[in-house]
């Protein structure tokens, strides 16, 4: 029994290892009839690594599951959670996501980041201008900045870039709430949400306002309660760096009265709304187009939509554009 067990260690330990030496993003174990396919992601482009037999694909998912803290004996409800190790000299951490398939398999989403891994502002942006805007709109006192797009488009990336600046050139007071924390930083202080243990979003941001934080990163906005508290914190006089799935700004905007938002609260509170896509160059560098609407651009585009106008945005300023501009000039899009 303990022989099996350092197997399934090994086997589970191995293929992370595999998938960071691959650089991959994500690991994909999807259940088929005869056995569990394997997937790495690695610039948004899923690459079949190979199969895994039933059994011992089982183990490792249960192995998985033990490290990140989940619930080992329930097949029948996604779960979530995430677990941190060292491999090869580096510490990185792994996200968790599993989801009920048929016949009491799972299917399995591990994601891979590594600690304290930070992309400069100038370094993501292709465009000077854009990494200026940015910059511009995470000096604002109060207010919620808003980063939008697929998934897989770089907002993580982009968030903790300027969660670093805010720290390292801006001085100020970072505090995260994320569901999970995707990636151990030291240059903050991040909070988990734990519904479980009583930590849920409204719990945590009113601990989080008891420690007098400048800036406040709220990983995502899933749903209605979460909207209602970064506009809250928002009107309180913080700064708010949130994620929002959405195509573009217009998007983000419609996407947050959706959750119950007024279009009134988001004109007295959002300060810029990014939508970006991810470029890698054929130099094998990859970086980001942005999307960046802000100042007259963001006030036009509010008046639209609360007048239920159409909102045009120029061209040359459209996200999609600019993908295209990139492609025509020598540079290769990954989405």
């Amino acid at each position: 029994m303990i022989r099996n067990d350092n197997v399934v260690e090994h086997k589970s330990f191995d293929l992370l290892e595999k998938a960071i030496k691959y650089e991959a993003t994500d690991i994909h174990l999807v259940p088929m009839k005869e056995g569990y396919d394997v997937s790495f992601k690695k610039d948004s482009r899923l690459d079949r690594s190979g199969t895994i037999p039933l059994q011992l694909a089982g183990r490792m998912i249960l192995f998985y599951k033990y490290l990140s803290s989940l619930d080992i004996s329930d097949k029948r409800k996604p779960q979530s959670g995430s677990f941190h190790k060292q491999v090869q000299g580096e510490n990185y951490s792994f996200r968790v996501s599993t989801i009920p398939s048929i016949q009491m398999k799972e299917s399995v989403v591990i994601r891979l980041q590594r600690h304290d891994q930070i992309v400069s502002i100038d370094e993501l942006c292709i465009e000077k201008s854009w990494a200026d805007k940015l910059r511009q709109a995470v000096s604002e006192p109060q207010g919620l900045v808003f980063l939008t797009g697929p998934t897989g488009c770089g907002k993580t990336t982009t968030i903790y870039s300027l969660t670093a600046h805010c720290v390292n050139h801006l001085e100020r007071h970072v505090i995260t709430l994320e569901d999970p924390v995707e990636n151990n930083h030291s240059h903050l202080l991040q909070i988990q949400v734990n519904e479980r243990s009583g930590m849920t979003y409204s719990a945590g941001l009113k601990a989080i306002l008891r420690h007098s934080p400048d800036v406040i990163m709220i990983g995502e906005i899933r749903d209605s309660e979460t909207a209602k508290i970064a506009v809250q914190a928002a009107l309180t006089g913080h700064l708010v760096l949130t994620t929002v799935h959405s195509k573009d700004p217009a998007g983000c905007f419609y996407r947050m009265m959706d959750f119950g938002i007024t279009a009134e609260e988001l004109r007295q509170t959002i300060v810029c709304i990014s939508a970006q896509r991810l470029i890698r160059r054929m130099s094998g560098k990859r970086g980001a187009v942005f999307e960046i609407i802000q100042g007259e651009n963001l006030a036009a585009m509010t008046d639209a939509i609360i007048k239920g106008d159409r909102v045009v945005v120029p061209d040359e300023l459209r996200v999609e554009s600019l993908v295209r501009k990139y492609n025509s000039s020598g540079v290769m899009h990954n989405e």
